[in-house]
């Protein structure tokens, strides 16, 4: 059968790569055969979540005037970088026309929106995005990604292998470019093994002991804890009664890492959650890939490993043993930066990623 469909791209065409999560949105807008953003745009406010889900109209109302504006001034500026458009752009009011295709001056050839949720939570976007991008961008393909698709696309590519990203809470996800394989990623009451409310709900223990008396405890960390949160006996009313506990209990994690230089009991917290984290990346480590081919490549990336060598030192030494093919690296690029590139391959016929119903589900805009 012949495909009708008109090309995905055109030299002056546009891509987009949204990334949507905890701290906002984030919008970046690149040229469809150029590698790197020519700009980044961000929106303060995260897109809402209910019982329905990852609220569609909501990103919408704050991607549509983004977008509009930077494709609108790429277009007039030229879309070159040093044109004008600089990184972390922040366009104005919104009220910019967010319909620009009917001269054919900003083409968009292919979106790519990755979210924290989409897995669970994103049931309206997959419903709603295609019909709505279609009909105010001219989006011709679009990609629904998971948050740690875009953190694997930035910091690996389009390549076999893994990568764990690190935060408040820790996933592993790996592919062998035939089908995705996750670990861990199940929030702080069931998993986030090794993350940074793992990490810093430990050091509080610890420090909770040591204000009990109780073997385990670490002085030093108790100090942090009332330098932080004041008398240890009240961080349970503090605590407990918070829905951002997990955020709290991570906010204590860079106190734990600052004292493991001098305490034992808090680089031993860094050494056991190393091992927590190599454990989860070696369960998704593609299966059978020979040394000769280079072995499995485990990106490493989020914040949680600005920690640096005492959290990274265990995972890589944890993992020599669990996967000895295994190679950690440092993710070069957020997950913003895997939305465009999964948005500029898709936009060239080249998404060699694995399709996924809720991982990576793409879409051709203009056929909702």
């Amino acid at each position: 059968m012949t495909d009708t469909r008109p090309p995905a791209t055109t030299p002056d065409a546009y891509v987009l790569g949204v990334d949507s999560g905890g701290s906002g949105l984030r919008v970046a807008l690149g040229r469809a055969d150029t590698d790197g953003p020519l700009a980044t745009a961000v929106c303060a406010e995260p897109v809402r979540t209910g019982t329905g889900g990852i609220d569609a109209a909501h990103l919408l109302e704050q991607l549509l005037p983004v977008a509009a504006e930077l494709l609108e001034r790429a277009a007039t500026e030229g879309g070159r970088p040093g044109n004008g458009l600089a990184e972390d752009d922040r366009p104005g009011n919104g009220t910019t026309s967010a319909r620009l295709t009917g001269n054919g001056s900003a083409q968009v050839a292919a979106l790519a929106v990755g979210a924290a949720g989409m897995a669970t939570l994103g049931g309206r976007l997959r419903a709603e995005l295609p019909g709505a991008l279609a009909a105010a961008l001219g989006v011709r393909r679009l990609a629904l990604a998971a948050d740690a698709v875009t953190a694997y696309a930035g910091a690996v590519g389009q390549r076999p292998g893994a990568v764990v990203a690190g935060g408040t809470g820790m996933i592993a996800l790996g592919t062998d470019l035939v089908e995705w394989r996750r670990a861990d990623g199940w929030g702080h009451l069931l998993g986030d093994n090794g993350s940074g409310a793992w990490i810093g709900r430990a050091g509080l223990e610890a420090a909770m002991r040591a204000h009990d008396g109780r073997r385990g405890g670490s002085p030093a960390l108790l100090d942090r804890l009332r330098a932080v949160f004041g008398p240890a006996e009240e961080l349970p009313g503090l605590l407990y009664p918070r829905s951002d506990r997990p955020a709290v209990l991570a906010s204590f994690a860079p106190e734990v890492a600052a004292c493991a230089g001098a305490d034992a009991i808090a680089a031993d917290i860094l050494r056991r959650a190393g091992v927590h984290i190599a454990e989860a990346a070696a369960a998704v480590c593609p299966k059978g890939r020979p040394e000769a081919d280079g072995g499995c490549e485990v990106a490493l990336t989020g914040g949680l490993f600005r920690m640096g060598e005492p959290l990274v030192g265990p995972v890589r030494e944890e993992l020599a043993r669990l996967v000895p093919q295994a190679r950690v690296t440092t993710g070069a690029g957020d997950p913003l930066t895997g939305a465009l590139r999964i948005a500029r391959a898709l936009a060239a016929d080249d998404l060699r990623l694995p399709h996924h119903p809720t991982m990576l589900s793409v879409q051709d805009a203009q056929d909702a």
